[in-house]
């Protein structure tokens, strides 16, 4: 079969995906070899990596770009998260919780992303780390200076930076192996069944919606996430609380919360919900009283214990709740009633 036989299609790639079906005329091709004939202003190469990085999935499975295609596959096709060429140092203050002559511990504000992808490359923790210190790894590349582990951008709290390499190994292995205890602090809508319990589940990326991951069986690129759960306090249609991820999967919390069908409070992808306002804790707010009191996902990286990589002493650090879940928690008690 020839190159003729398929034509090239005039649409532009994006972050949203762009779903398509395989025609019969394909059948049997390679899927690198046929994306660059229906996109011939992308090179060769930047497709393979929209597949290798699983911005482009086969019936919602990432695959190789030799994979060869069958009549009537879904095709669901981004552009690969590609980085600015370059990381830009930024003036952004710091919470700052501890630092050493190896690391640094940060506070993270929410609404700040980790490291710079597509569409965001301002504004982030790396750009801040990079105006505030001279010295971080690179480990994880010039775009992610001194990064060992990352938050969700609308997540706050403790995260933990490597100043040279050989910390940031040592830090990392510590998160491979889960020898790293982290305590999370969330506000989740409805009443759970126990007062404490574990969570387990298969995570994959989401087929439809890149954005997002889902639950799912067991196998299909899945893999398994384990949380333990325990209640803090009760309210009138929320409740209080803490997490302990015994896994470190992508969403892994927001999923296993969305599993108990207890979603975390104003999670716009999982709960469906950007805000949280005065009017939802309490009835009887009149339109002038009411107010915003989160406009993000109430989940808080409360604690994170390791073993310092130079000492081997065991550290544990805080960042206590920030302002806007600790004043959500202070208006349920006074508004819902705790039980």
């Amino acid at each position: 079969m020839s190159d003729e036989d398929i034509s090239p299609l005039s649409i532009e790639l994006s972050d949203q995906p762009l779903e398509l079906t395989v025609e019969s005329r394909a059948h049997g091709w390679r899927l690198d070899h046929y994306l660059v004939r229906l996109f011939p202003n992308y090179s060769r190469a930047l497709l393979q990596k929209a597949v290798s990085q699983e911005s482009t999935l086969v019936n919602g499975l990432s695959v190789k770009p030799s994979r060869r295609l069958r009549v009537n596959d879904r095709l669901s096709v981004c552009l690969p998260d590609l980085p600015d060429s370059s990381l830009v140092p930024e003036d952004i203050p710091l919470d700052v919780v501890h630092e050493d002559e190896s690391l640094i511990v940060i506070n993270k504000a929410a609404g700040m992303i980790v490291h710079p992808g597509k569409g965001n490359y301002r504004g982030t923790l790396a750009g801040a780390l990079q105006f505030h210190f001279d010295r971080l790894s690179d480990v994880a590349g010039r775009h992610r200076p001194g990064i060992v582990h990352r938050l969700d951008r609308d997540t706050s709290g403790v995260l933990v930076v490597a100043k040279d390499n050989q910390v940031h190994g040592r830090l990392s292995e510590q998160f491979e192996k889960r020898t790293v205890k982290k305590t999370y602090q969330a506000i989740v809508y409805g009443q759970l069944e126990f007062d404490s319990d574990y969570i387990e589940t298969y995570i994959r990326k989401h087929p439809k919606q890149r954005e997002k991951m889902q639950n799912c069986a067991e196998g299909s690129n899945a893999r398994f996430a384990k949380t333990f759960y325990e209640v803090v306090e009760r309210f009138d249609g929320f409740t209080h609380v803490r997490l302990h991820p015994q896994t470190g999967r992508t969403h892994q919390l927001r999923l296993h919360m969305l599993h108990l069908k207890r979603p975390i409070v104003a999670d716009l992808h999982y709960a469906g919900r950007r805000c949280l306002n005065l009017s939802d804790v309490a009835s009887g707010i009149a339109n002038a009283e009411d107010r915003p009191l989160l406009a993000r996902q109430a989940l808080h990286a409360h604690r994170l214990e390791f073993d310092h990589p130079q000492t081997q002493q065991r550290m544990c650090f805080e960042a206590p709740l920030a302002p806007d879940i600790s004043e959500t928690l202070e208006a349920m008690r006074d508004r819902c009633g705790s039980f």
